[in-house]
Parts: C-alpha cells; sequence; structure tokens
C-alpha cells in the first residue's frame, strides 16, 4: 500500500522545546514508520522557516514548504496534518485543514480553551475528516497492562484510586525562558492543561470516566508562587513575571462505577527519595500500586529507572510485581515518541484496514477540556 502523505505544522529548525522533532520523528523516519508515512510538506511562521527546517532535517528537495494554512489545507496531495505548535495556534493553523476535510493531529491540549476545541470537534463532524490528539497515554503498554490486570478480576471490585505527582516544571520558583508562556493561562498550555491533564485523562482511561452533572468531580487548586523568575541562558534570572496558572491541583470525584478518584499534582520536584508519581487502586480483594520514581508522566518509563507495577493480594498477603514491557519496534525509539509512534500505528490501521480506533478522537478531547474547565472554574482559589 502506499504510504499515507503526511505534511507537519510547526517542526522548527531552532525551536527550544522541539516535541515535533523529539516525538514524532523518530517514529515518522523510522523504517516502520517510512513504510506507511511519507513527510512531504512542512508549514511554519513562513515559507523561509519552513525551508530551513526541510534542510535542518535532511527531508528531500521535493519537500513543500508553506507559510499559510490555507495554502497547506488547498494541497491535495497532503492527507495527513500533524499540528505541533504551540497550544494557542492550533486553531488557527489546523482548522483550515479540517475545514478542506483532510485528517488532522493535533498535539494535546486540542486547543487553547474548550470553546475552540468544540470548533475543531464540530469541524470534523462537518467537514468529514477524522480527529486524532495526542492524548498518547492510554494506548500505551502500562495501562494496557493495568486494564488487563484490573478486568481479571486479581483485585476485585475497584472501591477507590489516588493519583500523587510532583513535577510539570523542574524548579518550584522558575520556569525556563522557552517554556515562559506556562505562567499565562490565555495561552491554554501550562502544567495544569499538559502535566497534569495527561494523567488525568490516562487514569480516567483505566478507570472510567468521571460522573458528570451534580457529582462532576470538585477541584481546590492554588496558586502558591505567583512571582516566578523566568531563566535564561546560562541559568541567569532574565525577569519576575506574575503567574495566573495554579501550582497545587486536588481533584476528587466520582467514576460511573461509583469509585472514588482522588488526585494530587504539585509544580516542582517531589520531596528527596520520593518517586515523582505514585498510583495505586485499591479494591475488596487486593491493591495495586505503580510507581514512577523519575517520570511525573506515569505511561513515559524511564530507561534506567522503569516504573514498578505491583499487586497486594489481600487473601495471602503477598506482593507480586507485574511486567509489561514496550513492543520491539517501539524499543527502537526514543522514550517520548514510543507511545506517540502507537498512535500512528493505530491510525494506520483505522485508515487502511479499516480497523476500530483506539486513539482518542477531537470530541473525546473535548471531553476532558470541558471537565478540566469546569474544575478550574469551581476550584481555583486565587
Amino acid at each position: 500500500m502506499a504510504p499515507i502523505k503526511v505534511a507537519i505544522i510547526g517542526l522548527s529548525a531552532s525551536a527550544k522545546t522541539a516535541w515535533a522533532s523529539r516525538a514524532h520523528l523518530p517514529y515518522l523516519f523510522s523504517p516502520l514508520g517510512r513504510s506507511k508515512f511519507e513527510v512531504i510538506a512542512l508549514l511554519n511562521s513562513s515559507t523561509e522557516a519552513a525551508r530551513a527546517a526541510i534542510k535542518a532535517y535532511d527531508l528531500p528537495p521535493s519537500t513543500k514548504a508553506y507559510g499559510s494554512a490555507e495554502d497547506l489545507a488547498a494541497d491535495p496531495e497532503v492527507e495527513l496534518v500533524i499540528t505541533n505548535t504551540r497550544v494557542d495556534k492550533h486553531i488557527e493553523t489546523a482548522l483550515p485543514s479540517v475545514i478542506a476535510g483532510k485528517d488532522v493531529y493535533i498535539e494535546w491540549p486540542l486547543a487553547a480553551n474548550a470553546a475552540d476545541a468544540k470548533k475543531l470537534a464540530d469541524a470534523v463532524k462537518q467537514h468529514g475528516g477524522l480527529g486524532i490528539v495526542g492524548l498518547q497515554g492510554p494506548l500505551g503498554p502500562l495501562p494496557n497492562k493495568l486494564r488487563e490486570v484490573i478486568s481479571s478480576g486479581k483485585i476485585g471490585k475497584v472501591l477507590s484510586s489516588e493519583f500523587r505527582a510532583s513535577g510539570g516544571i523542574d524548579a518550584r520558583d522558575s520556569v525556563p525562558a522557552s517554556l515562559s508562556y506556562f505562567t499565562e493561562r490565555k495561552v491554554g498550555g501550562y502544567v495544569y492543561t499538559i502535566g497534569f491533564a495527561h494523567q488525568f485523562d490516562l487514569v480516567q482511561s483505566v478507570l472510567g470516566d468521571y460522573k458528570t452533572g451534580p457529582d462532576a468531580p470538585q477541584g481546590f487548586l492554588q496558586i502558591q508562587r505567583p512571582q516566578l523568575k523566568v531563566i535564561g541562558e546560562n541559568n541567569a534570572a532574565v525577569e519576575t513575571v506574575t503567574s495566573d496558572v495554579p501550582d497545587l491541583i486536588f481533584a476528587h470525584g466520582y467514576v460511573e462505577s461509583g469509585a472514588s478518584v482522588h488526585f494530587r499534582f504539585r509544580v516542582g520536584p517531589p520531596f528527596p527519595s520520593e518517586p515523582a508519581s505514585v498510583w495505586t487502586i485499591a479494591g475488596t480483594k487486593g491493591e495495586i500500586r505503580v510507581v514512577a520514581q523519575s517520570s511525573t508522566f506515569i505511561h513515559i518509563w524511564d530507561v534506567a529507572d522503569p516504573q514498578k507495577f505491583e499487586v497486594h493480594d489481600f487473601e495471602t498477603n503477598t506482593l507480586k510485581e507485574v511486567e509489561w514491557d514496550f513492543e520491539d519496534w517501539q524499543k527502537e525509539l526514543n522514550i517520548q515518541a514510543r507511545n506517540i509512534g502507537a498512535i500512528y500505528e493505530d491510525y494506520y490501521e483505522v485508515k487502511k484496514n479499516g480497523k476500530e480506533r483506539k486513539f482518542l478522537s477531537f470530541d473525546d478531547a473535548l471531553k476532558r477540556h470541558e471537565q478540566l474547565e469546569e474544575i478550574l472554574a469551581n476550584g481555583l482559589k486565587e
């Protein structure tokens, strides 16, 4: 079968965060990725910037350089558009391709707010393409193994769950200059909507969605350090800014099964010797504990320090460690690209072989946006 022709938005030759190059290109440029996808176009802030990226990443000279979202959307060869810009640029760069009926992958968060997320979700339904969102956690091997253990009945009926994490940004009282927009709620991309939200979605993908209406989850969020230093080159502070984003997040509610689910997320490093994240799931017959010593993102492991998954059997009072791992093709990729690669693989199977999708859609993303906005609106103490 002919490979799917791809355009990438936001593959910069000089970006500081470089998620497109770290998480997308390793799969797309792997032997498996090249057999299924072909990058034929880039869209950047200008055609000159796109040409610079084509050269920087040694793409074929035939790769098209675009500086206009509308021009990219009009390209009849492009089948799939990958959006990796800052979140507040998602709608203006991706919506034209959605309206053109193309399949569009947008990194999470889908948009800067739920209203813009709804515009994208509605446009997909109206114009017929597929909307794929980069909420990658649910497709990873760890949540798959968790679902398997829970469905086997080993811990009985799930009664409660707690997810506790620290991180999002390495420091408590500062932010790198490349992420200074993390201090601005209006941008839509910051620790609450990224670091916390990925885990918020992952937990619900395993345990079920929170209840809605009067039983919707409740939050308590604080801005504990409103003044943050911006750290530039040579680890020097270049300015101090006022942040309006929460750095302490508690959320609690009941999922559809009736189990209570509690989150605690704190910006900054954990207490020394404490793990970055711990997830427990308590049932009538046993309890699961997953510990990620080094990673706030419990679905992305550290090769030198992988997540530990244990089951406590109440009747025998024994602990058993559960083995889980990535597919062989994923092990050839860097850590950030492994679950992203799973989204591409799933999309390819849906597109070429008619398989039922596992990737999250724009409608799925809209649901998460609405949950997060409701918790923030009702729970932030300023």
